[in-house]
């Protein structure tokens, strides 16, 4: 009797203890299914997230929790701690490009992406490009007595007669002035700085403002304190749409984009990889059409999987129409050489 009661005592443990265990399970689940992603703050975050976050979220059944970061250094500081707050981060183009030759991410298997649709450049082993960005050149139609075609009209003072800003950082800058020397498209890279330098130096005089901020260079050109400027399109987009004298073209403009990542020792690294699959689908890309103005998807696919207004495609930088106009930014090239470019750029407008 002793021994059949205590073998009936242990059962009875063992059923309340797996009672237990399985009523804990739903919600250790439910917290193992939450990924915490990190981007940039703004407006472009709240796009970014309606757009791809919260549809490929959903599609996989996820829970998001939402946060800011600042920057790569932000990133190399947690992944050096070994318990990474984060599970999956939106940065730069080359930041991730960085990022990687640093050993920063967890490596992303995309051997199942179509080649052609997102371009070798804009991927690496450990993170792909979600979204492109472009840098374009904007003026005052007002001013201007007629539109300019190009950065080297946007050089030519004489013809185009006004007040100038650009980007006071290297990246972008340095190649819309190569490109108004007259640097074909696909021989930008490597970037002469040299040369680039040397331009800039002879549009100095016309150069007003080193904007320093999005929120800035949309002030500059909607109030008319410059006539020409290089602006973010999705910084000029809102001012035309508000009634202002302005236009763009995104003739010779630059492409850049926005990239994720999995940083190394993220405790949700398996489902952030999942969630960075399902933001890159066509499927999913193609909201940005939709969700974000003069943002486009990076998976040419998109624009095969739903059928989009002529309206929306002449707006989506990244459109057949309008991808051709433009060159893509070497991420890669400003990984490695970055910091010392910026350092001479620097150097110079400051002289």
């Amino acid at each position: 009797m002793t021994d059949r009661t205590d073998n009936a005592r242990r059962r009875q443990i063992v059923m309340i203890v797996g009672a237990a265990i399985s009523a804990m399970l739903p919600a250790a689940a439910m917290a193992q299914e939450t990924v915490a992603v990190a981007g940039y703050g703004g407006a472009m975050r709240k796009g970014f997230d309606a757009a791809l976050v919260n549809p490929a979220a959903q599609k996989l059944g996820l829970k998001i929790r939402s946060e800011t970061h600042g920057d790569l250094p932000s990133i190399r500081v947690q992944v050096q701690s070994g318990a990474p707050a984060w599970d999956l981060v939106h940065l730069g183009g080359d930041e991730c490009a960085r990022g990687e030759s640093e050993g920063l991410f967890e490596p992303l298997d995309l051997s199942k992406l179509d080649d052609a649709a997102i371009p070798a450049a804009a991927r690496g082993k450990s993170w792909v490009a979600t979204n492109y960005y472009s840098v374009v050149m904007a003026w005052r139609t007002d001013k201007a007595k007629q539109p300019p075609k190009s950065w080297a009209d946007f050089w030519d003072a004489k013809a185009f007669p006004g007040r100038r800003a650009v980007s006071g950082l290297a990246q972008e800058t340095l190649e819309i002035a190569l490109l108004a020397d007259g640097v074909a498209k696909d021989k930008l890279y490597p970037l002469d700085v040299e040369r680039a330098l040397a331009a800039i130096k002879r549009l100095r005089p016309q150069i007003g403002v080193f904007w320093t901020t999005g929120a800035q260079s949309t002030q500059l050109i909607k109030d008319g304190e410059v006539d020409l400027i290089a602006i973010y399109g999705s910084r000029v987009s809102p001012v035309i749409e508000d009634g202002s004298a302005v236009q763009f073209t995104y003739d010779q403009g630059l492409l850049g984009y926005g990239c994720i990542a999995v940083p190394k020792g993220a405790k949700n690294a398996a489902k952030a990889k999942e969630l960075a699959l399902a933001m890159i689908s066509p499927e999913i890309q193609a909201d940005i059409i939709e969700k974000m103005d003069n943002y486009g998807p990076v998976n040419a696919k998109a624009y095969e999987v739903r059928k989009f207004t002529p309206e929306q495609l002449a707006k989506t930088n990244s459109s057949p129409q309008n991808a051709a106009k433009q060159v893509l930014i070497d991420a890669a090239w400003w990984a490695k050489n970055g910091d010392k470019a910026e350092e001479a750029f620097k150097s110079a407008i400051l002289q």
